[in-house]
């Protein structure tokens, strides 16, 4: 009997860890979730994103008028001079999702006439879940339009924290049984 009961608590503890480490899908502007021109020049998609914590594995999703707008993932170049000759990749379907499937720096920028240049670009940082806890995010001369910041403790490391909390729970149902 007690060796089922620690079985199931190591089943649900599995469990319970593979749902921390599951991929999220993040809309480009939050809520609204629209990619086109902002509506203020106050407001940036970079900006946003640097509230929001990205790792690997995670989805970005951008929402657009198809064959009025597009999204292009291009190099920091690029991205800073609004250059739509040479992306790296070039999405027109008007819900483009787009796997960030390694840590580091993502650049995109819209692919209508005029539309980067007026603000809708977007530079994130994909932080590596097994650095989360104790990378520094990178250094803030990368980005022009807004530094990085590092990850918070409502991020990776509270995320490791709970990891260990349920690690330690196991362990000690363990021994009562």
């Amino acid at each position: 009997m007690a060796s089922s009961s620690l079985a199931m608590a190591i089943i649900f503890s599995f469990i319970f860890l593979s749902s921390l480490a599951a991929a999220n899908e993040v809309t480009v502007g939050g809520k609204s979730g629209d990619w086109k021109i902002p509506s203020s020049s106050s407001y940036s998609f970079t900006e946003w994103a640097s509230k929001a914590r990205f790792k690997v594995g995670d989805f970005i999703v951008f929402r657009y008028e198809a064959g009025k707008d597009s999204v292009l993932q291009v190099t920091q170049v690029a991205y800073k001079s609004c250059n739509t000759t040479n992306s790296l990749a070039n999405y027109t379907d008007g819900e483009t999702k787009v796997k960030l499937d390694r840590s580091g720096p993502f650049y995109f920028i819209s692919g209508a006439d005029g539309h980067c240049e007026k603000g809708q670009k977007l530079s994130l940082v994909v932080i590596s879940p097994r650095h989360a806890a104790f990378s520094p995010a990178p250094s803030p001369v990368e980005f022009e339009d807004g530094p990085a910041v590092p990850p918070s403790l409502t991020s990776g490391s509270a995320r490791l924290g709970g990891e260990f909390a349920v690690l330690g729970l196991v362990l000690g149902l363990g021994t009562w049984f």
